[in-house]
């Protein structure tokens, strides 16, 4: 366990440490007396997660580090350094991308952690010995940095990643919206409802918050347990403080929904498709086709949609013509740790 202090999150908008701990995993055969080096692999956890978690005692099963050992042992892959950064934020988690709203987390990893790690290990310190793989925002985070951030890594895995925000996200705006209502002042009384005034508050029209966001975030911050439609409820608040940063607007993001009447913002909502995976094939082609390996898996019940997300993905790298590996298993979104007997041996093999 190191501790590395970041300039890049010195500052961020939410008062989030700057001074991390990094966890950092290394095989049986380092410790061989030779100098030989190792590729490396960045787990990238999924929302309300820290890279810490996956290193601590799991139930039922390995966590990361026993799971590597395990594939190594068995031969299904070689030895590789793992390493778990810890991006965690008051919103309850990271898409590690920049976001003047939550921090710039992917200058943090690309910019501090990899060049931290290959001074302080003896990595394969180049793109194509470096791969990252996660699940849900981690999967997201995975396959938007074998997009934007092709320079850094060589392969990726994408464990039931976000994609195509319209299912991923929509369905839960309403139970997000009914969760900030008990903050709305004034508050409700039973009556008359003026329908018109009340959606044509100030700002409303535009995504800005009136104040009943601030006052949802300052109850869960003084909540150690928050119930699912909290959780929930942040979840989304995180993504719209990711992709659609304002440093202008209260808080410093928009929402894309209007907070009283439910309408969609289409202005706002664009802000999200700009960021969704399914979107950015296309601009990003050249430096997929670059990666040594991109993997995508994703369960066929899959309580969030994400299938269809996955599919629609690997549709598009299809036409594209970039080649991938795309599975589907029998199983949600819950407890996909399994999934890595096969990520771990790919992004190996890849590197």
């Amino acid at each position: 366990m190191l501790e590395h202090e970041s300039k890049i999150l010195k500052g961020n908008a939410l008062g989030d440490p700057h001074l991390r701990k990094v966890a950092v995993w290394l095989p049986p055969q380092y410790d061989e007396g030779t100098r030989r080096r190792f590729p490396v692999f960045y787990d990238l956890v999924g929302f309300t997660g820290s890279g810490l978690s996956h290193t601590g005692w799991k139930p039922f099963g390995d966590n990361v580090p026993e799971r590597a050992a395990r594939l190594i042992r068995e031969q299904k892959m070689g030895p590789a350094i793992i390493v778990f950064p810890d991006c965690f934020t008051a919103l309850g988690g990271n898409q590690y991308v920049n976001s003047s709203a939550i921090g710039n987390y992917a200058d943090y990893l690309t910019r501090e952690i990899i060049g931290f790690v290959d001074r302080e290990f003896r990595t394969l310190a180049s793109r194509e010995h470096r791969g990252c793989f996660g699940k849900s925002s981690g999967g997201y985070g995975s396959i938007i940095h074998g997009m934007k951030y092709a320079k850094y890594w060589g392969a990726v895995a994408d464990h039931s990643g976000d994609a195509w925000f319209d299912f991923v996200y929509w369905h839960d705006w309403p139970n997000t919206l009914n969760e900030l209502a008990k903050h709305r002042l004034p508050k409700r009384k039973a009556g008359v409802y003026d329908a018109l005034g009340e959606s044509s508050r100030k700002g409303l029209a535009d995504g800005l918050d009136d104040g009943r966001i601030r006052r949802f975030l300052a109850q869960a911050w003084r909540k150690e347990k928050l119930s699912t439609a909290e959780g929930h409820c942040l979840m989304n608040l995180c993504m719209a403080a990711t992709y659609d940063a304002d440093r202008k607007a209260p808080l410093g993001f928009r929402v894309p929904f209007n907070l009283e009447s439910g309408e969609l913002i289409e202005k706002r909502w664009h802000k999200w498709r700009e960021n969704d995976p399914v979107n950015l094939v296309a601009k990003y082609r050249d430096n997929l086709k670059s990666l040594r390996g991109i993997y995508i898996d994703c369960g066929w019940r899959d309580q969030y949609h994400i299938h269809f997300g996955s599919r629609i993905l690997s549709k598009r790298l299809a036409m594209a013509g970039i080649r991938h590996t795309y599975d589907e298993f029998d199983d949600n979104h819950s407890d996909l740790d399994f999934r890595m007997d096969l990520s771990l041996p790919f992004l190996y093999k890849a590197l």
